[in-house]
């Protein structure tokens, strides 16, 4: 009996929580984003964009000038 119950307790050992690698995938970036790993994306690039065409131009405006 102490023979059965130390093989399945052996076979737990090497179970898995997840049933898929969608599933762990999932919880491991669920985890990663809890922690602050994964930092929010800038959203001022357009505002960046716009000085620089604007500086560009005016420079063009200078040197023609």
């Amino acid at each position: 009996m102490s023979l059965e119950a130390a093989a399945v307790s052996a076979r737990s050992g090497f179970a898995c929580m997840f049933s898929t690698s969608d599933e762990y995938e999932t919880a491991l970036i669920t985890e990663r984003r809890a922690q602050g790993r994964y930092a929010q994306p800038r959203r001022n690039w357009p505002m960046a964009a716009f000085v620089g065409v604007a500086l560009m131009v005016a420079g063009s405006a200078i040197w023609l000038l």
